[in-house]
């Protein structure tokens, strides 16, 4: 693929390697020791340094975080406001790093980019995800409680706790997390067969923007095995300072291979 050079302002030749390095943060990371793969997909207006899952997991699992345009390192692309375009980008650089058993972790805009992302891996014919671990959202299929994607920059940021922020920062994630709040808000879900990768789900119990019966709705989606999981007294974004208790759970259900 040719992509113009910022730099040198004449274009180069992007391998299928250097694509997925810019879109999978981390991979290659643990080449002597690895054994298994966890791709990790943070929640809107995240970016790959989020969560710090890899500091508590053996060295036989190479974190790969996905990293969209829009943020951190590709802050100067413009965000995907489709998920369907993710799907499409991620799901070959998946499949061609899916020589070691791997799994998935989503939270919140993440879980529905790792659905879809298993279901585009089956239509491929590419190996699947031994386990989904889904976080912090609703079942595909179900009603968005309460589209934001939409509302004038002020309400979008006080609904979003951002208009805490310096005007610099506010300047800088609004139009990520606008575009990724679309990407989920205009999501529509295409019935197929469930995925035969177990699913867990998981959340806090005190996340208020999904409640039981909508992460019981995951049940569906699979043909194999369903776990739910509540993290007592934790917040929507419970993952942010409880790498280590997630981490312990992957490793229970996704066990390292020496």
């Amino acid at each position: 693929m040719d992509r113009p050079d910022p730099a040198l302002g004449e274009s180069f030749t992007m391998t299928a390697t250097d694509l997925a390095a810019v879109w999978l943060r981390g991979l290659g990371s643990r080449d002597r020791t690895a054994r298994q793969r966890l791709f990790v997909f943070p929640h809107a207006g995240a970016g790959a340094s989020a969560y710090r899952l890899a500091a508590h997991l053996p060295d036989t699992v190479e974190v790969c975080t996905v990293q969209l345009p829009g943020r951190e390192n590709r802050f100067t692309e413009p965000a995907l406001t489709s998920l369907d375009d993710a799907v499409a980008a991620l799901a070959p650089l998946i499949a061609g790093h899916s020589d070691l058993p791997y799994a998935f972790f989503g939270h919140s805009m993440g879980s529905l980019i790792a659905f879809e992302t298993a279901r585009r891996l089956r239509a491929l014919g590419a190996p699947l995800p031994e386990r989904l671990f889904l976080s912090g959202m609703r079942a595909p299929g179900l009603p968005d409680r309460d589209p934001r994607h939409g509302l004038p920059d002020d309400e979008l940021l006080a609904a979003s706790d951002l208009d805490v922020l310096d005007a610099e920062l506010r300047e800088l994630l609004l139009p990520v997390l606008r575009a990724d709040l679309t990407l989920c808000e205009t999501y529509t879900h295409r019935r197929e067969a469930p995925l035969p990768c177990p699913l867990t789900v998981l959340a806090g119990s005190d996340d208020d923007s999904v409640d039981g019966a909508e992460l019981a709705g995951w049940r569906e989606h699979t043909s194999a095995d369903f776990t739910l999981h509540l993290f007592p007294g934790a917040p929507h974004l419970y993952v942010r300072g409880a790498e280590r208790h997630l981490a312990q759970m992957i490793t229970l259900t996704f066990p390292a291979r020496g």
